[in-house]
């Protein structure tokens, strides 16, 4: 703080006060702010680890290298939704399941979606791009008509020759979703909600879930998500029936990064496919992926 650092404590800093611009060169570390940053606002960072990118903040300098260039953020790969219903490119888990099916086509490649007829809320695409970065290592995707690179499917090659489409399909994006639950039938022990952090926007969506209800005194709901999230939740009025649900708020933090799981807790449900792809190997833990509304 004294080298003026800001402590936001927070996974996703694109929803706070130091939102990059478009063009803006940035330095970040973590694989969904580094895919969020470059894919939906436009701004350019590479792929960060730890104090270089405090090197970069010293300095005031990044590498002219890799994705801050633009001759370099080009698609290298396209993918065409095929077939896909309207009304299932509308549910709550679409776009995350579309991003683990994406990161594991594209591994560090560019993508280029094209095919999506609907325009997703900025929490999806921020469920895209956590889902993507962690079945593969996408750093830069362009979703032809909603993302500033991709106008068009022209401009999201930058004029190069486009390459053979790969189709996904209501069978692919059906097994992708299947990919995402390891449980077992046992009984659940905990939904957790908030990878990347909850944003004040899922606070609003969870609260007329919860209201007047109660969760189970046997599963604990957990929500991460940063300090600046909760303060505006709290002022919106949002907050206070998730709490009276029975729901844990922990800030700053998130299971896979501190150990916050008792051993007991073996079985967890959650909306995010990040979780859905990290707990098994990281938590040692069974998942159930579903939306939102399925984890109330």
């Amino acid at each position: 703080e004294r080298m003026g650092a800001s402590p936001t404590w927070t996974c996703a800093p694109y929803q706070t006060k130091m939102r990059p611009s478009f063009g803006q060169q940035v330095a970040w570390g973590e694989s969904n702010a580094i895919a969020f940053a470059n894919s939906v606002i436009g701004a350019r960072t590479e792929r960060y680890p730890d104090l270089l990118d405090v090197c970069c903040a010293i300095t005031g300098r990044v590498p002219a290298v890799g994705l801050h260039l633009t001759e370099n953020r080009a698609g290298e790969l396209l993918l065409r939704l095929e077939r896909v219903p309207q009304a299932l490119q509308e549910d709550d888990q679409f776009f995350a399941v579309l991003g683990h099916l994406v990161g594991k086509l594209a591994g560090d490649s560019i993508p280029v979606i094209d095919g999506v007829s609907v325009q997703p809320a900025e929490d999806q695409l921020k469920a895209f791009a956590a889902a993507a970065a962690s079945s593969g290592r996408v750093a830069l995707f362009h979703l032809v008509g909603v993302t500033p690179e991709a106008p068009t499917l022209e401009a999201a090659f930058q004029g190069r020759t486009v390459p053979v489409p790969m189709t996904i399909g209501t069978a692919d994006l059906r097994a992708a979703r299947q990919e995402l639950t390891t449980a077992d039938g046992r009984d659940l022990d905990m939904v957790i909600l908030g990878s990347p952090h909850f944003s004040v926007a899922e606070f609003r969506q969870l609260a007329p879930l919860v209201a007047g209800r109660r969760a189970h005194p046997r599963v604990k709901f957990l929500i991460t998500s940063g300090r600046l999230m909760k303060e505006l939740a709290e002022a919106a009025g949002v907050l206070a029936p998730i709490v009276e649900f029975g729901a844990q708020i922990t800030l700053d933090t998130c299971i896979l990064a501190s150990p916050m799981l008792p051993a007991e807790i073996q079985t967890l449900m959650t909306n995010s496919a990040k979780y859905a792809y990290y707990a098994p190997s990281l938590l040692n833990t069974r998942v159930t992926f579903g939306s939102l509304a399925d984890c109330v």
